[in-house]
């Protein structure tokens, strides 16, 4: 199956689609008025209120960005440990399949963990502002 190789990059695109766009919509609410909200439950977690700004820009304007292909890896950091804090800090105590458990959280996590990894793939703006990584091999060196 290493025909599949060739076609990576569609795989990082969907993974990329699918964590950009849920994360756009749970940002959304945050960034049109929604910080009310999210101050308290930031504080509630032991954490300063100006944290709730950047989990706010995290989701919305960091959806963005993975949506386009740009900083993939960096925003994906960022998305990683807000889903682990989220996890360890206000969903573990619900477990894995009772009332508000921590099943999309994980999904969010694991989809950035890949994406910190593998980065945005050729179909990204990440491509062609920071071009590919080439890997020189010792051929051609002098000894």
């Amino acid at each position: 199956m290493r025909f599949l190789d060739h076609l990576q990059s569609l795989g990082l695109l969907g993974m990329r689609v699918a964590l950009g766009t849920v994360m756009i919509a749970h940002g959304f609410p945050k960034v049109s008025g929604g910080m009310s909200h999210v101050i308290p439950m930031v504080t509630a977690t032991g954490f300063p209120g100006w944290m709730a700004y950047i989990v706010a820009a995290t989701e919305f304007i960091g959806g963005i960005m993975i949506l386009a292909g740009l900083l993939t890896r960096f925003v994906a950091i960022a998305m990683f440990i807000e889903m682990v804090v989220i996890i360890a800090k206000i969903k573990w105590h619900n477990g894995f399949t009772g009332q508000n458990n921590y099943q999309l959280e994980l999904m969010i996590a694991a989809v950035a963990f890949g994406l910190i990894f593998f980065g945005a793939g050729a179909v990204s703006l990440d491509r062609p502002l920071f071009g590919k990584v080439r890997r020189t091999s010792g051929a051609g060196k002098k000894a």
